[in-house]
């Protein structure tokens, strides 16, 4: 099995293509090894000294390092092993006994006013944002809108990326202000 490994914008994570589907319909992301216990993939990626998160997408791994002076030539081998070997076992990599995937939509918040600006907006972030943010080994996902503001979630390498906000302010919300005059701003939760 070969692995291949691409930098991201955001220099603690890295971003692993293990050459097969990880997630076919979903995502998932843990931030702690507590949210791991969901994956085995994520939880022996948490054993690996220096990882602080993970988010799967499609066909690729997103694992963040702590900024605690570890560096990937010393974190990326067992990441690398710990990819490896869990999909050599055969394990599934989401545990399905740990319960349905998180449901995103019941997060989401907005006035019912709204829902032909929200219909728009998500289909803006699908067709045109997310494609390119899963290119970088991250997600930006919906999660409101009110008065005017958009609330987006990052996830695996944007959360924390130091561009994201650069991203947010002059991709997103200038694509969101093109297409619909009534967004005034984006915002990360």
């Amino acid at each position: 099995m070969f692995i291949q490994t691409e930098a991201t914008p955001n220099p603690a994570t890295l971003k692993f293509l293990p050459g097969r589907v990880v997630l076919s319909d979903s995502t998932f992301e843990a931030r702690d090894a507590e949210a791991a216990t969901r994956s085995p993939l994520a939880s022996a990626l948490f054993t690996v000294p220096g990882v602080t998160g993970v988010y799967f997408g499609h066909d690729f791994i997103s694992v963040t390092k702590a900024d605690d002076g570890s560096e990937w030539p010393q974190v990326k081998p067992a990441v690398l092993g710990a990819i490896m070997e869990h999909f050599q076992s055969g394990a599934p990599v989401m545990d399905e006994s740990a319960g349905a995937h998180h449901d995103e939509a019941g997060d989401e918040f907005y006035d019912e006013a709204d829902h032909d600006t929200v219909v728009t907006i998500k289909d803006l972030l699908e067709t045109r944002v997310r494609p390119a943010v899963a290119g970088d080994g991250g997600d930006i996902t919906f999660r409101g809108y009110k008065d005017g503001i958009v609330y987006l979630e990052m996830k695996g390498a944007c959360s924390g990326c130091p561009s994201s906000t650069a991203t947010l302010r002059h991709g997103v919300q200038n694509l969101f202000r093109h297409f619909l005059p009534d967004v005034r701003e984006v915002q990360a939760v």
